[in-house]
């Protein structure tokens, strides 16, 4: 067989292999393509967050690698742990930390579902923790009559006559915030609105919640006449005359408050609502409510608010901030029964924090209890709001049940008298982590906060506090007193002291930002120069005081304070993008508040 014949045969040959195969290869194909198209189409969920969040929450975590729901990046974060201050990346699963560090260091933990959260070198704070708040208060004033902030006697008196235009027959006209020491230091009377208020009982509030000014109808109604009696800590303030001038001190107000309707559940939620949007807005994460005790009100409102207020939010997923509540002294058998039965938590949002008295009353309102007398009123020591052998007792009992002990103290002498009472108790129950807290600390004699470190008493301090007190100290307590014995922030810092910052809201704005800035420049309005400029504090030691420092106040540090990984993610986009400005001036603004890895706010 020649070539020719070998090659046409060869041909024939691949011929028929090709059409022998030409059908299994077209049905392969076509199969392939197929298996492609289904995978394409299953795998489109996976490119969805939500699918890897419900795939992960049926399967131990354990089976489960750890990816990230969420990736910060660009960033400056302060961590407020010590352990690594800054990063610039943080990922974050099921609401709580992953890792913190730089954005390769992440890589391992981005997945299709991950979302990135390029914040374009914006600083990243820990959620501001505010240790001192009045939350449903707050939250009530909101709708009532605002005075903070009135500097003159005719603004004041139009404030109310619009509200009593506004207001039906008989109804109360309720509000606060006033500070006589911006008009000159005046006090307000009763004949001030008497006139303006022919057919409505009036109460209003000075800014510390120690002071209240009632109308002649709301005196008349409660029957305070010249021939009452001051009660137990507190002062029916009388005119030359002997007249009652409109003014109850401290324990006094409960002369008029036990008469001013109760706000109603609904009003007191809708409140709860409001003010925790309020805080959204200025980056506050957590707050420790000390409710609506204070001298003079009911120890039952705490827990009228736990049951109907806060109890209600948890079960209806209302809740839209952390709080830590603290209920009244004279309670504490029955929150230690309540820990008791079931724990110190109720959920995420809600914890148990502990008890709290008043040792004393206000500087504005002359009740602050001072070892010296005041200056301008020379009989005048201030209040023992609650005797002392009643305070040890009941503080004692507390302890020993395990509880944690606040207790109000402005002036040098209130102040010495908790931290002896402390030291005593400490004494007495033996040894255990309890984190005293003195609330305010504003006035200190020499040595205290050296007490203060010694015991570890956390200092729970309201910076903008000393903004509304700087004119009325000097004059109340003489230039020595108030220079060198007030607002000591850096003393307490450096003898090792624990400052917890706060807002005391609705007696001051929740603002931490502005605290912060008070803390660092101490510049009261009106003022060119710092009050006591040695007290300052760093941008740091503020920060930590507001986040870290404020968690362990109030024993949630293991959860909250720091961007550390195994703790929730709250955290504050700030407006600045630069660190050494925002540590030079302390100025800047929250553009986000996020809860859990999920934005708050706006």
């Amino acid at each position: 067989m020649d070539l020719e014949t070998l090659w046409r045969a060869s041909a024939r040959e691949r011929e028929r292999e090709r059409a022998q195969s030409f059908l299994p290869m077209d049905i392969s194909a076509v199969i392939s393509t197929i298996i492609v198209l289904v995978l394409a189409v299953l795998s489109l969920p996976l490119l969805n967050t939500s699918y890897w969040s419900n795939i992960r929450s049926l399967l131990p975590f354990t089976i489960v690698s750890p990816l990230a729901d969420l990736v910060v990046k660009n960033a400056t974060i302060y961590t407020s742990d010590a352990s690594l201050p800054f990063a610039d990346s943080m990922a974050i699963r099921s609401g709580r930390i992953l890792r913190v560090g730089s954005y390769s260091s992440l890589q391992d933990l981005v997945h299709y579902g991950t979302e990135e959260l390029d914040v374009g070198g914006k600083v990243v704070v820990p959620g501001f923790i505010d240790s001192h708040v009045h939350l449903i208060p707050g939250g009530l004033q909101m709708v009532r009559v605002e005075l903070r902030g009135v500097s003159q006697k005719d603004e004041f008196v139009r404030r109310i006559k619009e509200a009593a235009r506004n207001s039906k027959h008989g109804c109360w006209i309720l509000g606060g915030g006033w500070n006589n020491d911006l008009w000159g230091g005046a006090l307000p009377l009763a004949s001030w609105i008497d006139e303006i208020t022919p057919d409505n009982p009036v109460w209003l509030t000075r800014m510390d919640g120690h002071m209240g000014l009632a109308n002649s109808l709301a005196l008349k109604a409660a029957g305070v006449t010249k021939s009452s009696e001051d009660p137990n800590g507190g002062t029916i303030i009388r005119n030359s005359a002997g007249e009652p001038s409109g003014l109850l001190i401290d324990s006094a107000m409960e002369l008029i408050l036990a008469l001013i309707p109760e706000a109603s559940v609904d009003e007191r939620r809708v409140a709860l609502l409001r003010a925790s949007r309020y805080a959204l807005t200025r980056g506050v994460t957590t707050v420790i409510d000390f409710g609506r005790y204070f001298p003079g009100a009911s120890m039952e409102s705490s827990w009228e608010d736990l049951s109907d207020v806060f109890q209600w939010a948890d079960s209806s997923r209302k809740m839209m901030i952390r709080v830590c509540l603290f209920f009244p002294l004279g309670t504490w058998s029955r929150l230690a029964d309540l820990i008791r039965k079931g724990g110190a938590s109720m959920s995420e949002w809600i914890h148990y924090g502990g008890v709290k008295a008043f040792a004393d009353g206000s500087l504005g309102s002359g009740s602050a209890l001072f070892h010296e007398p005041y200056a301008d009123e020379p009989q005048n020591h201030g209040l023992c709001v609650m005797e002392s052998d009643v305070l040890l007792n009941m503080t004692a009992a507390a302890d020993k049940s395990g509880l944690q002990v606040a207790v109000h103290a402005i002036g040098d002498k209130a102040n010495d008298l908790v931290l002896d009472i402390y030291e005593s108790v400490a004494s007495t129950n033996g040894v255990r982590d309890r984190r005293f807290r003195i609330e305010h600390a504003q006035h200190l004699a020499p040595g205290a906060a050296a007490h203060f470190g010694q015991q570890r008493v956390v200092a729970s301090v309201q910076p903008d506090h000393l903004l509304d007190d700087a004119d009325s100290a000097f004059k109340k307590l003489g230039e020595e007193r108030a220079q060198h014995g007030s607002y000591l922030f850096r003393s307490l810092q450096e003898n090792k002291a624990r400052l917890a910052f706060g807002s005391d809201w609705p007696v001051v704005d929740v603002n931490p930002l502005g605290s912060i800035r008070t803390a660092m420049k101490r510049i009261p309005p009106g003022w060119e120069n710092a009050w006591n400029p040695s007290e300052r504090v760093t941008l740091v030691e503020a920060l930590d005081a507001y986040t870290i420092s404020a968690a362990y106040a109030c024993f949630l540090d293991k959860h909250l304070g720091s961007l550390s990984p195994g703790k929730l993610a709250d955290f504050v986009i700030l407006s600045t993008d630069s660190w050494d400005e925002f540590a030079a001036e302390g100025s800047a603004s929250v553009i986000a508040t996020y809860l859990g890895g999920a934005k708050a706010y706006p």
